[in-house]
């Protein structure tokens, strides 16, 4: 078979990216990200969409330029369907959709929650499967168990809240800029993990549970600022420190439950929180310690990006997995 080139397009939530891959390697891989939600400490459905209208048409360009592929070498266009902002995913699927049409080759339609999964295949090592992947977002926390490219299962999730929310809701808390999570990270670098003691949720079986933990927090922080007022100030380090490590070790402590009880040693994290240092090096040092093979991946494959899209749509395009021109964007969206 011939090489495949794939334009692959996300716009699920605020940042318009666009990649082109010849066949599950990554040529090119742009993203423009949206400073406009800051300021309201949270992103901003209306402003997303209206961003992606400005950005879809220079970041594809840029995309395909540096990629030195012209639209006519294109074998198959890729879009995020969802789940996401139906405004910002809109955007996406209807650039996608009319180009693949005026260049008559295949559109497919990606779930966002598969592909960060399978972001793991843009770059050599690999994971055998089957393997057990950690997806930790603004949005989602799950454990998949991922059995081949296509086939995945979702074997633990959250019931209520997801890690990344808790990350940023923290944040606001302790007064710090969206997005927060990765200044929790930095801010956590200077502090004490072991300063403050956050309890760690109780969920049965691989499912997780954030919104306690985050009430757990925000009581704390009440009853710490009637006895001094500028205690978050002065603290802020040994906070954040202790947040995120409780965070981690809850992550962690069903990702390993969950390794145990399907025997497996080909352990993956994915998802923008994925990104977190803590994350990433406690993941290393518990795989060492359980025997494990992990993988974890660049940073430019953790948060949002369209390179992931075209990797899933590329395992698509090889099953002759094409979508029909009615397809429309959805905010849930299931394996």
């Amino acid at each position: 078979m011939s090489d495949i080139h794939i334009l692959a397009i996300e716009s699920s939530c605020d940042d318009t990216s666009a990649a082109v891959l010849k066949n599950n390697r990554v040529l090119s891989n742009l993203i423009a990200d949206q400073s406009v939600h800051q300021s309201f400490g949270g992103v901003v459905p209306e402003l997303a969409s209206r961003a992606h209208m400005q950005n879809i048409v220079p970041v594809v360009h840029e995309a395909l330029s540096k990629a030195n592929i012209v639209p006519e070498q294109l074998n198959a266009i890729a879009c995020t369907r969802g789940p996401g902002l139906i405004g910002s995913l809109m955007v996406g699927l209807s650039f996608a959709k009319s180009l693949a049409w005026s260049l008559e080759i295949p559109f497919i339609e990606v779930n966002h929650m598969q592909a960060h999964v399978l972001a793991h295949f843009a770059e050599a090592p690999e994971p055998e499967f089957p393997f057990l992947c950690l997806t930790v977002s603004g949005g989602h926390t799950q454990i998949v168990l991922v059995k081949a490219p296509l086939e995945m299962e979702v074997v633990g999730t959250t019931i209520d809240d997801a890690a990344g929310e808790a990350f940023d809701k923290t944040a606001k808390m302790l007064g710090i800029p969206y997005p927060g999570g990765p200044l929790i990270d930095k801010y956590a670098k200077g502090g004490n993990p072991k300063a403050f003691e956050f309890p760690r949720p109780k969920v049965k079986d691989l499912d997780f549970s954030f919104s306690g933990l985050k009430t757990a927090i925000l009581y704390f922080l009440q009853k710490q600022e009637k006895q001094d007022p500028d205690f978050i100030q002065k603290n802020l380090n040994d906070i954040c420190a202790s947040v995120q490590y409780r965070i981690v070790d809850y992550l962690l402590y069903k990702l390993k439950m969950a390794a145990e009880k399907y025997n497996i040693n080909q352990i993956a994290i994915a998802g923008g929180v994925s990104a977190n240092s803590h994350l990433r090096s406690e993941l290393e040092r518990l795989g060492k310690e359980q025997g494990w093979q992990t993988f974890i991946p660049k940073f430019e494959f953790c948060t949002d990006n369209a390179a992931m899209i075209g990797v899933t749509a590329y395992f698509k395009y090889l099953e002759n997995d094409f979508a029909g021109w009615d397809t429309g964007p959805t905010a849930r969206y299931g394996f």
